[in-house]
């Protein structure tokens, strides 16, 4: 089983998106997707609402999910973290064990736009077409992801 983290500041917005858009495109026999976030702000919370909006419009259910925070434990359950920005990604790699830990932590955009460190946007600064802007950039993502995953 292959197992996949994704990773925002709040584990409300971005991350939920993340998680339930790979999930839907992974073999949940193969793969398995999680969320967290880098802080507990919301631990224990469900996704925003717009992101759950959102992902139902593109037949998808992410109502079950719940915040939580990262941990230096999912270096051990998780052979792949992405992140949605700098700021998470400094936090992540922080708490890392070492080399092995770092070299899982990846910027999700990463994926589209090799090496250029750019960052998922906050949807709620995104204006009215937030949350869709962020939901199409990790659809595109996490294609990539499924397309290398599935080799």
């Amino acid at each position: 089983m292959i197992r996949i983290l994704m990773v925002c500041l709040g584990n409300i917005c971005r991350s939920p998106l993340a998680h339930g858009i790979l999930d839907s495109k992974l073999d949940g026999n193969y793969f398995n997707v999680d969320s967290a976030g880098t802080s507990n702000y919301h631990k224990g919370s469900p996704p925003d609402l717009c992101s759950i909006a959102v992902v139902r419009k593109n037949g998808i259910d992410i109502t079950n999910q719940r915040a939580r925070q990262f941990k230096i434990k999912d270096f051990e359950t998780f052979d792949y973290i992405y992140v949605m920005d700098e700021s998470n990604f400094e936090n992540v790699v922080k708490m890392a064990r070492n080399v092995e830990d770092i070299s899982k932590v990846r910027l999700i955009l990463n994926e589209i736009h090799p090496n250029k460190n750019l960052e998922v946007p906050d949807p709620y600064y995104g204006g009215d077409s937030g949350f869709d802007d962020v939901y199409n950039m990790l659809d595109e993502a996490c294609n990539l992801i499924t397309n290398r995953l599935a080799r």
